[in-house]
């Protein structure tokens, strides 16, 4: 088999939370800068790491901001789902003894309590919070701390993602990208070495 690992981005890619990101974000900046923003000129936080989004904001105290977002997101907690075909084929891989990885901008908190109670993290060997590295995506740097940890060699990697962020994580790190278009209304701008329309496309490649 051409690749030994396969990595995947969370948000937008294994787990919809889209809605809840947006909607407990626009929340915060409601309740702290007491102006509201349309959602679309908020999906730019889709991606980075949320200290970086209160940053770009100019919400100045980063800790407060972060504990005022997850407060809002808990009562947005209802609609974040795993994608529909996302644990099958995530089995199926796992299976089949390719080892799975994850490259995330969530901190550890965030993992635990966003991603942790879908039960899902059974299946994957190595996760890369945003601590891990130095810079986050959409730096090379988080891909080439798992591949230093893991040991894996650059072109039996394909990381999966559904944003410019994810993509340029990949390329840079020299490692292949599949673009999550399940996650997205279409691929833009993004260049991948693979188009995914849904995750059972997946094993085409794998």
């Amino acid at each position: 088999m051409k690749y030994k690992h396969i990595v995947f981005d969370i948000d937008g890619t294994l787990i919809d939370t889209e809605k809840a990101i947006l909607n407990s974000l626009q929340d915060t900046i409601i309740e702290l800068q007491n102006r509201k923003i349309d959602l679309v000129e908020l999906r730019f936080a889709l991606g980075i790491p949320g200290e970086t989004t209160l940053q770009q904001l100019g919400i100045n105290d980063i800790q407060q901001g972060n504990k005022t977002w997850n407060n809002h997101l808990k009562k947005h907690i209802h609609s974040i789902k795993v994608f529909d075909g996302i644990e099958p084929l995530i089995k199926n891989l796992k299976e089949k003894q390719y080892t799975l990885g994850i490259i995330t901008s969530k901190n550890r908190n965030e993992y635990k309590n966003d991603f942790e109670p879908f039960a899902l993290e059974k299946y994957f060997k190595k996760v890369i919070c945003v601590e891990d590295s130095e810079q986050p995506k959409p730096s090379p740097e988080p891909m080439m701390k798992y591949i230093e940890v893991t040991k894996a060699k650059k072109a039996e990697v394909l990381y999966i993602g559904d944003s410019i962020y994810d993509m340029q994580c990949a390329l840079n790190a020299g490692v292949d990208f599949g673009l999550a278009l399940w996650g997205r209304q279409s691929a833009g701008q993004i260049q991948a070495t693979y188009y995914f329309d849904t995750p059972q496309d997946i094993a085409l490649v794998c």
